[in-house]
Formats: C-alpha cells, structure tokens, sequence
C-alpha cells in the first residue's frame, strides 16, 4: 500500500466533503466575483460628456476643448497639448452636430481636467470659398461655481443655453458685391436677447454622463452691417451711391435720393436688397 507524503507538516487525509456543499461553495464564489465586478462597475467614474448643437438650415459649429492642471496638481504643460483635436474642423465637407468630450486626461505625464470649450458658429451664405461668417460661443468649465453662473441640469441629464443669430450685410470691392457677417447674441429660453456671445458654465462634477446642448435661432430679418448706408423702403433696402461708385464707404449723408446697384453673391446685378428688383 502505498502512502501519501506529507507537505509542510500538514497530515493528508481523505476528501469527504459532500458534493452539495462543494456545489453551494462554488455558487457563492462565483456570486461574489458577479457583486466585485458590479461594484467595480459602479464604482468606474464616467468621463465623457455629449456637447449638441440643434442649429439653423446650414448652420454648423467647430469645437475646440482645452484642458488645463487638474485642482491640487503642480505640474504644466505647453497650450499645444492641452488642447484635444477640434470637432467638426472640415464642417462643410463633414458634420456632426453632437460631440463627445472628454473631462480628464493625461497629457505629458500630467493629469489634466477640462477648462473651456471655444466654439465657432459658422455659415455659407454663398457657393464661392470664401462666402461664409462665424461668429463666437463658450462654455467654461471649474472646479466650483457660484449658483447664480452654474448652469442646471433637468432629470433627463440635459442643459440647454440659447441664442440667437443675425445676418448683417454690407458691400465691397469695386463691384459693390454683397458680403454677409454674421452676429451672434445669447437669450433667454424665450428668445429675449442678452448681452454677450452664446454661453454657459458648469463645474466639473455635474458633466459626467451628461448632455449640454446649444440652440441658435435666426433673426426673420437682415440688417446692415453699417448705420447710414442703407435706406429702409417697403420691400427691402437701397445702398445710397455716396460721392459716386467707387466711394467704399458712400454714408447717405442725407442723401436718400441718390441710390447705387450692387452685386448679389450669385453674380446677379441688383438694385434693392434682399429682393434683387423693385
């Protein structure tokens, strides 16, 4: 008969525990991985947020975050890397009104939280290249914030800050081409203007899973860019000529008689604005 050796003193003996108390002994070994790994879980800090847009026909925003030293953090680094790359940066080939950002992260060996996110509203207010505006908007992000600048959250997770766009035009050049500019102001969820581009703000702890949202309406009406140029008629506007056709500035200066054509973005030869003919 042969005899099992002995390990570190320890006597071997037979195995008689049951098969049922092995069966409940491996249930509760695997319900405690199941509860380590839901805690886990719980416990894993979300560190994305959505930014979203809901914007004019046309309209498309550019989105650059910056990040800077985290709260308690000695460590620096160079503006070049604590920006992360812009969303929506080729907006007129490719467009994606909602942005998922992130609120921490490692540049350099340095831990990093969000700071700001700059915003560029843009549109095309004709087919040539160079026939667009933009106009401004921020969100600013800290650690705290008085109550009165903190922006609110519904239960849905959502907070939502408003403005509103105007198109201003203008003429230039020596064909007195029309060329847009576009102005940005923020409101109020009824639509009443505020001073001050688009904006809102939020502390760090309120944006984890969260959905901020921009929403931008535009003015029914254009206006010019520039007081005394233009003369209000019923169906639209009329440049005054000013001292002639090649004054670029050409002020009415009283002189709401005297009007010039101009040239629409489409080539068009036009005489009131946006109306092209009388």
């Amino acid at each position: 008969m042969h005899h099992l050796p002995r390990l570190y003193g320890i006597r071997p003996y037979p195995v008689t525990t049951p098969y049922s108390k092995i069966h409940a002994l491996l249930r509760n070994a695997g319900l405690g991985c199941s509860i380590a790994l839901i805690v886990g879980c719980t416990n894993k800090q979300v560190n994305t947020f959505i930014f979203a847009a809901d914007l004019p026909p046309d309209f498309a925003y550019q989105a650059a975050v910056y990040y800077v030293p985290a709260p308690g953090e000695t460590c620096t680094v160079e503006t070049r890397y604590n920006k992360a790359p812009e969303f929506n940066r080729e907006w007129r080939k490719a467009y994606k009104p909602d942005s998922e950002i992130v609120i921490r992260r490692t540049r350099m060996g340095c831990p990093l939280v969000i700071s700001r996110i700059e915003l560029e509203i843009n549109s095309a207010y004709g087919k040539d290249w160079g026939d667009i505006s933009q106009d401004s908007a921020n969100v600013v992000i800290r650690d705290e914030l008085e109550a009165q600048y903190k922006g609110t959250f519904s239960e849905a997770g959502e907070s939502t800050f408003y403005g509103q766009c105007q198109w201003l035009f203008r003429t230039a050049g020596s064909k007195r081409r029309i060329v847009k500019i576009l102005d940005c102001k923020k409101t109020n969820p009824q639509g009443e203007l505020g001073r001050g581009r688009p904006f809102s703000a939020y502390t760090l702890d309120q944006l984890p899973g969260k959905t901020v949202r921009m929403k931008i309406k535009l003015a029914r009406e254009e206006r010019p860019y520039m007081g005394d140029t233009w003369v209000k008629v019923p169906n639209g506007w009329k440049r005054c000529m000013g001292d002639n056709f090649e004054d670029q500035y050409a002020f009415c200066f009283g002189n709401y008689k005297d009007f010039s054509s101009f040239q629409m973005p489409d080539g068009r030869q036009c005489t009131i604005y946006p109306g092209c003919t009388e």
